[in-house]
Order: C-alpha cells, then sequence, then structure tokens
C-alpha cells in the first residue's frame, strides 16, 4: 500500500470535491493495533487494517476472519415470547391444527416464510399461505386478508416480516376469534398489537440484543426453538428433527437482502447459508442462479444482486406469491418454470423502472439541485408504485441527497417512496408532515420510508421537507464525505490480492467492501458498454495498468468525464474485483468516483 498524501484538511489527495461532490478521507487505524490483529489472526497488514478501521480488536480477530454460528447464536428464550411462540406452533402441530402463514412479499418474508414452510412439512404439515399483493393491499395483514385465512380453515396465522404495527387488522382477527402468532423485526409503535405471540427482538423490554437481524434470522432462531420444544416434548421419537441448519441458505438471502449489517449473528448466518447455498441443491435457488447467470459458489453479490432482485420482481410488477413458491418448490420443473417467470418479470420491472427514472430524472435537472437543497421529491402521473422505492434509491446515489418519488393515479392520490442518506432522519420528518396534515398517511426509519399523500399536497410537501431537513442536511458530514481503506498504486493490484481480500467475507451492510483510492492516474481507454455502464483503462506513470467498469455510471458526471476525452491525470476510487472466467483471471477496479489530481 502506498503512503497517503493528506491536504493539511486531512482530506486524501487534498481531494475536497470529487466529481460525486464528496470529500475524500482515509480510514483511521492504530498502527499498533494493525501488527497486533496480523500477528492474533495470522493474516497481512491489509486484512488487519481493514479490521482495525472497522472497530475490530486482536482478541475478535480470529472469529472474524471465521464466523460460526456456535460462537455467537442468541439463547432463543432472550426473545420475548420466543419459547411461547414455539410452544402454541407444536400445540397446533401435535393437535393437527392447520397453521397459515401471513408474509411480507419481498425477499426477506419470502424467505421467512419458505424456513417455516419446509419445517412444518418436515413434521407433517402443510401451511396455508397468504402473500398481499403489493399495489391492491399494501403492506402487511388486513381484516379481510384475516378474514379470507379463517375462511379457508385456517386456526392458526403466523404474519412474517410484518405484523408488528397492524394494531386495526390484529383486533380483528382477536374479534375472528383467530389466534395470531407475530414474528417480526421492524420499530414498533407505542401500542402493542394483540397476538397470542410477539417475536420482535425490537420491542420494549426484549434482551436478545438482536435488533439488527432481519426477519428471516429472527425466523431461522425460531426454527432453533422449534426444534429445542420438540425434543423437550419428545416429539421426535417417532420422527425425524428438522435440519435446521439445512435451512441456513434461506436465512442467509433474507439477511442479505434486507440489508441487515453484518456484524454479529447476521455475519454467521450469512458465513453458514452461503456454504449451503453454494452446493445449489435447493431446486429454485438453483434454477434461478442459472437463469441470472450466478456461478460457483454463492457470493453476497449473487443473492443480493441477481437471486434477490428476481425474487422481489414478483412482489414489485407481478404475483406476489411466486418468491415463496420457489423457495419452497421441490419439483425442479415447476421451479424452472416459476424461476422463468420471475426472470421474465424481472426484466419487465427493469424496463418500468427506467421509465419512472427517466422522467423523475428529468424532473430534477429541469431545475437542478444546489448545494442547499436538502431534499429531492419528483412526483409524476402513473408512475408504477412498484419500482419508486428504487427510483427514490437511485435519484438518492446520483445526487447524495434525500429522495422521494410519487407516483400519482386518476383519483387524485399518490404512493411515494423515499431513500435517504447518513445523518438525515428521513422516516421522522415524514412522520411529522403526517401529523402537520401533509400526508394521508406516511412512516418509516431514518433511511427509507413511505407515504401517501393527496396530489394537490405536494407542493405543500415538498416546501414543508424543505425546511425540516435543511439543518440536518447542511450538518450531514458523513453523507459528503467518502471514505477508503487503504491507498493503492495500480502496481499492487492483482488476482492474488483480491482473492485475499475474500478472507474477511462476508462483506454486505456494516461491513461493506474495501475501497481504495488510487493517485495520479491516466485514462487510457474509456467505451460505453450496455444500457449504461463504462468500461475503462487507466495507467500510472511507471506504465502499470489498471482497467474494470463503472455501472450506470455512462450518463453522470464521472462516466461523461471519461467519456468525453478527459485523459486527466485523475484520483481514481472504486473497489477491487477478482475475475476469474473465459478471458482469464484478472483483477478489475469496479469505479465509484473521481477526483482531478491537477
Amino acid at each position: 500500500m502506498a503512503t497517503p498524501p493528506l491536504s493539511s484538511s486531512n482530506a486524501l489527495f487534498g481531494v475536497e470535491r470529487s466529481l460525486s461532490g464528496k470529500r475524500w478521507q482515509l480510514s483511521e487505524a492504530d498502527d499498533r493495533l494493525i501488527g497486533d490483529i496480523a500477528r492474533a489472526a495470522g493474516c497481512d497488514d491489509t486484512l488487519a487494517r481493514l479490521m482495525a478501521s472497522r472497530g475490530i480488536d486482536a482478541a475478535g480477530a480470529a472469529a472474524f476472519l471465521n464466523p460460526r454460528l456456535r460462537d455467537c447464536f442468541p439463547d432463543p428464550s432472550l426473545f420475548i415470547d420466543m419459547d411461547k411462540a414455539a410452544g402454541l406452533i407444536w400445540d397446533a402441530v401435535q393437535a393437527r391444527r392447520q397453521i397459515a402463514l401471513f408474509a411480507d412479499y419481498d425477499v426477506d418474508g419470502a424467505s421467512s416464510a419458505a424456513q417455516l414452510i419446509e419445517w412444518l412439512r418436515a413434521v407433517g404439515q402443510e401451511p396455508l399461505v397468504y402473500i398481499p399483493d403489493r399495489i391492491e393491499e399494501g403492506y402487511g395483514p388486513s381484516t379481510a386478508a384475516f378474514e379470507t385465512l379463517k375462511s379457508q380453515g385456517a386456526e392458526l396465522v403466523i404474519t412474517l416480516d410484518c405484523g408488528a404495527a397492524s394494531i386495526e387488522p390484529l383486533k380483528a382477527a382477536q374479534a375472528l376469534n383467530l389466534p395470531v402468532i407475530v414474528v417480526d423485526h421492524h420499530m414498533m409503535k407505542e401500542e402493542v398489537p394483540p397476538s397470542v405471540a410477539l417475536v420482535n427482538p425490537n420491542q420494549a423490554g426484549d434482551r436478545s440484543h438482536c435488533g439488527h437481524m432481519a426477519a428471516a434470522g429472527v425466523t431461522f432462531i425460531l426454527l432453533a426453538a422449534l426444534n429445542r420444544e420438540g425434543r423437550r416434548r419428545a416429539a421426535f421419537e417417532n420422527m425425524q428433527e428438522p435440519d435446521v441448519l439445512a435451512l441456513a441458505d434461506l436465512a442467509a438471502l433474507g439477511t442479505i437482502c434486507d440489508v441487515v449489517p453484518l456484524t454479529g449473528i447476521n455475519r454467521a448466518i450469512v458465513a453458514q447459508g452461503l456454504k449451503v447455498m453454494s452446493a445449489w441443491t435447493r431446486p429454485g435457488l438453483a434454477a434461478l442462479a442459472e437463469i441470472a447467470g450466478a456461478e460457483g459458489p454463492a457470493t453476497p453479490y449473487q443473492a443480493g444482486f441477481l437471486i434477490g432482485p428476481r425474487i422481489n420482481a414478483g412482489g414489485r410488477v407481478g404475483k406476489s406469491d411466486l418468491g415463496v413458491r420457489l423457495l419452497s418448490a421441490h419439483d425442479r420443473t415447476e421451479a424452472r418454470s416459476i424461476a422463468a417467470e420471475l426472470d421474465a418479470l424481472n426484466a419487465e420491472r427493469r424496463a418500468i423502472e427506467a421509465e419512472v427514472l427517466g422522467a423523475a430524472m428529468a424532473e430534477i435537472e429541469a431545475s437542478p439541485p444546489d448545494d442547499m437543497t436538502p431534499v429531492l421529491i419528483a412526483a409524476g402521473m402513473n408512475w408504477h408504485a412498484g419500482v419508486i422505492g428504487i427510483a427514490a434509491g437511485r435519484l438518492k446515489e446520483r445526487f447524495n441527497r434525500p429522495a422521494i418519488v410519487i407516483g400519482l393515479t386518476e383519483d387524485g392520490l399518490g404512493k411515494g417512496s423515499g431513500r435517504s442518506v447518513p445523518g438525515v432522519n428521513l422516516g421522522a420528518a415524514i412522520s411529522r408532515a403526517q401529523s402537520e396534515g401533509l400526508l394521508i398517511a406516511g412512516g418509516g426509519h431514518p433511511m427509507a420510508a413511505g407515504l401517501t399523500i393527496a396530489a394537490e399536497r405536494v407542493d405543500a410537501f415538498r416546501t414543508f421537507m424543505a425546511e425540516v431537513l435543511g439543518a440536518e442536511w447542511q450538518q450531514a458530514d458523513e453523507a459528503r464525505t467518502a471514505r477508503f481503506d487503504a491507498v493503492m498504486s495500480a502496481r499492487a493490484v492483482s488476482f492474488e490480492f483480491c482473492e485475499a481480500l475474500n478472507k474477511a467475507a462476508p462483506y454486505g451492510a456494516g461491513h461493506p467492501e474495501p475501497r481504495f483510492a488510487f493517485a495520479d492516474l491516466r485514462c487510457t481507454y474509456a467505451e460505453r458498454v450496455g444500457q449504461d455502464h463504462v468500461r475503462f483503462a487507466f495507467e500510472d506513470a511507471s506504465g502499470s495498468r489498471l482497467g474494470g467498469i463503472a455501472f450506470r455510471r455512462a450518463d453522470d458526471p464521472i462516466g461523461q468525464a471519461l467519456l468525453s476525452g478527459g485523459e486527466g491525470p485523475w484520483h481514481v476510487a472504486g473497489r477491487l474485483k477478482a475475475s476469474d472466467n473465459r478471458f482469464g483471471r484478472r483483477a478489475e477496479l469496479h469505479l465509484e468516483d473521481l477526483a482531478p489530481a491537477r
């Protein structure tokens, strides 16, 4: 690694404002701690520096590089109502009462439901499954859904990845004499919904310290509790105990796709789950991986960017239950058929997304934001509600500030979805807008939120949000800072170096892939590829070459700088990837930022 040049303000290479509008900074790490970690874990200084800058000490380094479930698996009894829920489910199984699962339409909900379907099948129960339609029914259970399940013979309902805030629907279920177990991970309101058991690590008084888990992870813990309760009841004397570890691939899929921090138990679930997934023995995952071009051992990238979006496509623009059906399918022919349908729906989703994003981008660029603009709000007629959240995320990435996209309908209403940046609490601002009467409904958490609005209130809402978020945005230094794990030279980059970085995998939220900065490189080649990507090559003064790709950058300032013949020199930033395909083994850079070197 090269010695990083810093400016008097400690900006890396003196970059105070890159082409993406960010100040570059090198992550801090104590040299003595780096040495201690390297010795304790038997790793090189690059990995040691990476761990040191992310809060890992020498004592925890070896376990961090080799995460194991047995080292961090929580006692299920520490979750409020976990043992009660396990007992109630076993009561229903042993009394042969019909169990129904109500799950959210996203990957976390689908993978949670698939885990419980597999477990129930192993103990002789085939559950009813209800996945709400995203457009027609929206998020979470409804009175109508509970009435439907009751009419279908449900005697116990388990909600998965939803239900913790569904006060009125659960009151309706109570009136129907339909017992409901809630398994969720979302933040809760002060009023607790009526249920026979509420399992949520984010409820007041919970002692599990697992509030960072996805619903798929909480469900995985529930399965362990169910097996423990089964052993207590001697239930496995006449049947084989379900293999919970074999379901870790589903728990990992939901954990990765719900973008929860990959630390502690989440990290161990993903590490174990990717090992299970890599065998590609689950028909649904194998079929979807083949269609998506996911080859070799499973990775977080394959799960999060190739498999996950295709499963989500069913809920966004198609049939909401396709994801659960795929993940719980045992017949390979059926799995291939569902996977093909999801792949086609994903292509449709991408086309709809491109149309909505293009229209939203045009609206924003008609009145370009300046440094004082704290939030972007775009609204358009008949923008598909299934993709507005993705479009908001793209706007946030492009302009590096909170963004809200609202799809208006002919009846004068609008459904909106927003994405934020660190330091700007979007959910709180939207909740305040609702309390001020600007919204029909709204809420969320700091980084994401949703809303329903009357069309005539959009302009007032835009003004209100600018006023409320102005001070937060001006103080959100983290959102305007790009942090790097190390400074590299082009000569030091190799396939072997990239492979070494994989020793600290899995990477994801809370433990992102390492980011590297390179000084004084000249662009020798740039070409637009695909719809909006840029393939490039840089060289340093010694002639060492660094090639790679910039995804979705062709039309932003970074891509335009390269495509317009901007030779440089440039300071270059991104993530290094090992590529092993028919073209050979090589290292490449996934470009994220540029800054003029002179």
